[in-house]
């Protein structure tokens, strides 16, 4: 017999932190950002876009998510790969949604399982990947 331990989901709350942490760390930059929160099965927790920012930048937070999460990786760390000859060059053509290699894009671990993922998007692709990676920090 397997004993399995349940591992606490990604909530509301936690979506909700995640947002604000986020906007806070992008705030002390001065940039207004748009963040996406996704739960571990792709669906929307919490979504905040700013109505200073590029307009586009409430999808490029959403396909930034759900691109950590399907690939259970910060999208920052995924950019070589797209490249031709990288692993996922022809990826993006084989899902149903299309995915998003620019930083800001980061999965949420708890107890070391993938819960959800944040996305960032509004700033540089740098500046993005910090918001995010502040945010998750900040769930801790």
């Amino acid at each position: 017999m397997t004993i399995t331990t349940a591992v606490a989901p990604l909530t509301i709350q936690d979506a909700e932190l995640l947002v604000t942490e986020a906007r806070r760390a992008a705030e002390a930059a001065g940039v207004t950002v748009s963040v996406t929160v996704l739960d571990a099965g792709g669906h929307l927790l919490a979504f905040r876009r700013d109505d200073h920012a590029v307009l586009i930048s409430g999808e490029t937070s959403t396909r930034k998510a759900y691109t950590a999460l399907q690939l259970d990786s910060a999208t920052a760390d995924l950019v070589d790969a797209v490249q031709p000859g990288g692993l996922f060059h022809t990826l993006p053509t084989a899902l149903d949604r299309p995915l998003l290699f620019i930083a800001g894009g980061v999965p949420v671990h708890r107890d070391g399982r993938l819960i959800g993922a944040v996305g960032v998007g509004g700033g540089a692709p740098e500046q993005d990947h910090g918001f995010a990676t502040a945010a998750v920090e900040a769930l801790v």
